[in-house]
């Protein structure tokens, strides 16, 4: 349902939210389930939260349908269509994976957690009816679960476990569909309007400008509009109910919201990324050998009117940058006794960019190897300059918030 391009999409309903061997955690990924289509698929630590709750909620209900079950049975069998559910948003998200794949967008992941599932899509559809097919494929595969659900139903009782499992599943898997297909970012819906004012306007960003405000007004409905519905059932209600349905309101409503603000933060970084050279980034830089005090080397900086240091070994080639933050943790009246060796950082490889770096590819070179400094340098070797990434971040920053 989300657009975060390298885009991911991940889909919600109002119960559930919302794209080597092993089960081996991955940082930031969860535990890894298995590879279909040889795309990693995850479980957050955050799904045993919403699996819980489901199983505990589904639980009560059961009891109320089927009080002839044990209290120990009600909760296995809600756990197992919490487990069930789940199975369900992951076929969503494979529709997702193997549009993706057809047109050949790749995916780097597909994550399953509190709010639903999450496809990363590592590229953008290069047509707006590409975008519109690989966003609709997964309601229509909920929908489709849904009527598959529907036609099972017809074979059993309503009142055994088989035909409860199955009607849950059915309006579950409906909900899915339903709710993602409302006409805003980062639903799925959102990003099928994107796709259809896209191809009208001929702009993917004005597309995604109205997708991401009719997002905004939707988390808006939403946070208001819920606790309404909830109040409006009146009696049937009580006080933890409808506390229960103000934060499921609340936290919908925020997820949605910052997923519109998301996407359209990366239409804007897309849109300045081919502008962005590091050239345009490097500081003027001057040369000091690693005993080189403090205090003279800022005086060199000062009268050349540069804004970096670089450590340079007794043939005159770059070894180690100066880093910006030592130098200010060392208080002024120390510098002329402190040599700028330990405040310099070793260049690593990582550390020597291209200075014709620009887009993407730059973005890649920062995130491969984090560091606060980097050595600028032309084709042939030679320094250019030193990039700060606090530079970059602000520009950044300034392109994505329009200020």
């Amino acid at each position: 349902m989300s657009d975060t391009r390298g885009q991911q999409t991940s889909d919600q309903s109002p119960q559930d939210g919302d794209r080597p061997g092993g089960r081996a955690p991955e940082r930031g990924g969860g535990l890894l389930m298995g590879r279909p289509f040889g795309v990693p698929v995850y479980v957050t630590p955050s799904w045993f939260v919403i699996a819980a709750l489901i199983t505990w909620v589904f639980g009560g209900q059961l009891g109320d349908v089927l009080p002839e079950l044990g209290s120990g049975v009600r909760y296995l069998l809600a756990f197992f269509f919490a487990v069930a559910f789940y199975a369900s948003v992951l076929v969503h998200e494979l529709a997702h994976t193997l549009v993706a794949l057809r047109y050949g967008l790749g995916v780097r992941r597909i994550q399953l957690q509190f709010f639903g599932g999450v496809s990363e899509i590592e590229n953008e559809a290069e047509t707006p009816w590409r975008e519109f097919w690989l966003a609709f494929v997964g309601p229509l595969l909920s929908l489709v679960l849904g009527g598959v659900f529907y036609l099972a139903l017809r074979a059993v009782e309503l009142s055994t476990v088989p035909g409860v499992l199955l009607t849950g599943l059915m309006i579950s898997n409906l909900v899915v569909a339903a709710f993602n297909l409302l006409p805003g970012l980062p639903l799925d819906g959102g990003r099928m309007l994107r796709a259809v004012v896209w191809a009208i306007s001929g702009k993917a960003m004005t597309g995604t400008v109205a997708a991401a405000w009719v997002g905004r007004v939707l988390a808006i409905a939403v946070l208001i509009g819920l606790p309404l519905v909830s109040a409006s059932r009146g009696a049937e209600r009580t006080t933890t109910d409808t506390l229960v349905d103000a934060v499921l309101a609340a936290v919908l409503a925020a997820i949605i919201w910052n997923g519109a603000t998301g996407s359209l933060r990366n239409a804007r970084l897309k849109e300045v990324l081919p502008e962005l050279r590091l050239r345009d980034f490097a500081r003027r830089a001057v040369e000091v050998t690693a005993d080189t005090p403090l205090g003279e080397a800022m005086r060199r900086a000062r009268e050349a009117q540069a804004g970096a240091v670089v450590v340079v070994d007794g043939r005159g080639e770059p070894i180690a940058i100066v880093r910006e933050s030592a130098v200010r943790a060392v208080p002024e009246h120390r510098r002329p006794w402190v040599a700028v060796g330990p405040l310099a950082r070793d260049l690593e490889p990582g550390l020597r960019l291209d200075a014709d770096l620009r887009g993407e590819a730059l973005l890649r070179a920062i995130q491969a190897t984090p560091a606060g400094e980097y050595l600028v340098v032309e084709p042939d070797g030679r320094v250019y300059g030193v990039a700060a990434l606090t530079d970059i971040e602000q520009r950044l920053t300034a392109a994505v918030t329009g200020r």
